[in-house]
């Protein structure tokens, strides 16, 4: 193949045709369509990562990477906390007791779900929790609830608040629940809201006390693990004789990062029919520079000009409008991530996102997916013009033009 022939022709079709300018302002729309596609997909794409992933940083704190649970009885005991902590010592684990509750401080009230825990082992898997309790000395029956709580009962530090179980005491006729005044010590923001209006963390021995628990069982064990999906499968095994059961935050909240994970593949598809709406542009470009060279091309094909030879033109020139828009838009795709990431262009509610910042986070699968899709559309879209130019008939073009 002569490719000092093919890059002269290249270049030459490359050039501004000022007597045909429509064909050279399609491939520059074609160029510029490419480049748009691909800066919106990944910065979308990035968009649709960090927010994920600050989700799932704010779930992994508040639900507990693993949770274990009474399966086969009413709790779990003492015995089995043990035994966990000494088979598993890089391991965290926290025991706790927990109970629906009605807060009320004079006339505003408030449900929620009341934790039993021991401070110092929560502070050590729970890092918002022990941001709440740092520098306190918590009694027995001191609170820290979330900050949802506290606007809504209007509560301060130091405040008592009347807490309602949903145990109940008999009192002659009649069945009343069990209420204590618990001391409002702090409140917590783990960002989401949900958690904000429902938690509230008290002394295990409170609980104890209240539910006449025995002080050698609990509800559950809250884990903290830097591998937890590998260690659920160890855990489990180990469970089977006590007769408990494990969860992972990733199963109780399955559903949200499958509509998550569904959307995030839904917005790449539509984004990516940007790049395949632009490469219609590099096929009308390349069919006119077909139709419009029909000439030149049927002169060279006479003059020894291979077949081969002339698609590898027009396929170049494709790849060449083409990857040049996908380089472009890699590169305004990171400027822009830069510009978001640097400057506060775009303000999140951080009541509701947990952050006023818009979180930026591309994966390199993600990035790979957008580069191989742009460049699959993008050859394909140069090589149908490119079979077309060799289909030209030499004869009967230098007979008629």
């Amino acid at each position: 193949m002569n490719k000092k022939l093919v890059n002269f022709i290249v270049k030459k079709y490359l050039k501004f045709d000022k007597k045909n300018p429509f064909i050279s302002i399609s491939a520059i729309l074609a160029f510029i369509g490419v480049a748009i596609g691909v800066m919106v997909l990944i910065i979308s794409m990035a968009i649709m990562n960090g927010t994920a992933k600050e989700f799932e940083n704010k779930l992994f704190t508040m639900n507990y990477p693993l949770s274990i649970y009474p399966k086969f009885q009413r709790d779990v005991d003492k015995k089995l906390l043990q035994d966990l902590q000494k088979n598993f010592p890089d391991l965290k684990f926290s025991a706790y007791l927990s109970s629906q509750i009605i807060l009320q401080n004079g006339e505003n009230m408030n449900g929620g779900i009341i934790f039993g825990v021991n401070k110092e082992d929560e502070s050590k898997i729970n890092s918002i929790y022990k941001k709440a309790a740092e520098n306190l000395n918590l009694s027995k029956f001191d609170i820290i609830t979330g900050k949802g709580i506290q606007d809504n009962l209007f509560i301060q530090k130091g405040d008592k608040a009347t807490l309602y179980f949903t145990s109940l005491n008999p009192t002659g006729l009649s069945m009343l629940p069990k209420m204590k005044r618990f001391t409002f010590r702090n409140s917590f923001e783990s960002g989401l809201h949900a958690y904000d209006k429902a938690y509230v963390y008290t002394s295990i021995e409170a609980l104890q006390t209240l539910l006449h628990r025995n002080k050698n069982s609990f509800d559950g064990i809250h884990v903290y693990s830097d591998n937890a999906m590998e260690d659920i499968k160890v855990l489990k095994k180990f469970l089977l004789p006590y007769g408990a059961g494990i969860i992972g935050w990733w199963q109780q909240n399955g559903n949200f990062f499958a509509a998550m994970q569904m959307e995030k593949r839904a917005l790449f598809i539509v984004l990516m029919l940007i790049i395949l709406v632009a490469s219609l542009n590099i096929i009308s470009s390349l069919l006119m520079t077909v139709m419009s060279r029909r000439k030149e091309i049927a002169l060279l094909l006479s003059m020894g000009a291979t077949q081969k030879e002339i698609k590898n033109i027009f396929l170049r020139l494709g790849t060449i409008i083409g990857f040049s828009g996908i380089l472009t838009g890699v590169a305004l795709g990171f400027f822009g991530m830069w510009l978001l990431d640097t400057f506060n262009i775009i303000s999140l509610p951080a009541d509701v996102y947990g952050t006023s910042k818009l979180p930026l986070d591309l994966s390199a699968l993600d990035f790979a997916s957008i580069i191989i899709g742009a460049v699959i559309i993008v050859l394909l879209s140069s090589f149908y013009p490119a079979k077309k130019a060799t289909n030209i008939d030499v004869i009967d073009v230098l007979r008629n033009e």
